[in-house]
């Protein structure tokens, strides 16, 4: 399940007009306008915590969709990214999995898909800290922070240590492959899983590290 919530320092409060609403946070004050009370309350439930869209009343299809609610929320959260925490979780009541948050005005997510063949790995010069949310990873000059929650995700994080295909770690885990594909995906998105080898036609091709 892919989740969205503000980050915790983010306050969203009515602006000056009906249809205006002020997000403040580390980096300032952001305004957005136009958006209908879908958007206004998903906004606000995003505060107390992660937001499963469909279940706030969001869809971008079905007979009681609202296309133009989806697409203006959508497009809002894009700018809106330096505030907003993407949470992946699974449909099991036991938390999330992992979390990725903003650590920069810059800080723009999208999970990224790597090749089943490529070799990865942690980059270089990742650091982790025990929270009380979980385990934190952290690089210098990166504009996201990862929260790994479960110990799902701290397994797919301990197999990034050396090059390693994710074809590998999904058969070295006793977790589904779409999971282990997803906790990927978000470490990818965040710069927390880099590819050091991918193969093709022609052989290895090598794109950063230092190889193995």
């Amino acid at each position: 399940m892919h989740l969205w919530s503000l980050s915790e320092d983010v306050v969203v409060e009515a602006g000056e007009n009906d249809d205006e609403i002020v997000l403040t946070g580390r980096w300032g004050r952001e305004c957005v306008e136009g958006g209908c009370a879908v958007v206004r309350e998903v906004l606000h439930r995003m505060v107390l915590g992660p937001v499963l869209l469909v279940n706030a009343g969001v869809r971008s299809s079905g007979s009681d969709s609202d296309p133009n609610a989806y697409l203006f929320l959508m497009l809002m959260l894009s700018r809106l990214s330096h505030l907003v925490v993407r949470t992946l979780g699974l449909d099991d009541l036991k938390g999330p999995l992992l979390s990725v948050q903003p650590a920069s005005r810059r800080a723009s997510f999208t999970p990224e898909r790597l090749p089943k063949l490529g070799e990865v790995r942690l980059p270089p010069g990742v650091s982790f800290t025990l929270e009380p949310a979980g385990v934190a990873l952290e690089l210098v000059d990166s504009p996201h922070r990862v929260v790994l929650h479960r110990p799902e995700a701290v397994w797919v994080v301990g197999m990034l240590a050396w090059p390693i295909t994710p074809d590998e770690i999904s058969s070295a885990l006793p977790l589904p492959s779409k999971v282990t594909e997803g906790i990927l995906d978000y470490l990818a998105g965040a710069g927390m899983a880099t590819v050091v080898r991918a193969r093709t036609a022609g052989g290895d091709r090598f794109c950063g590290g230092d190889g193995g």
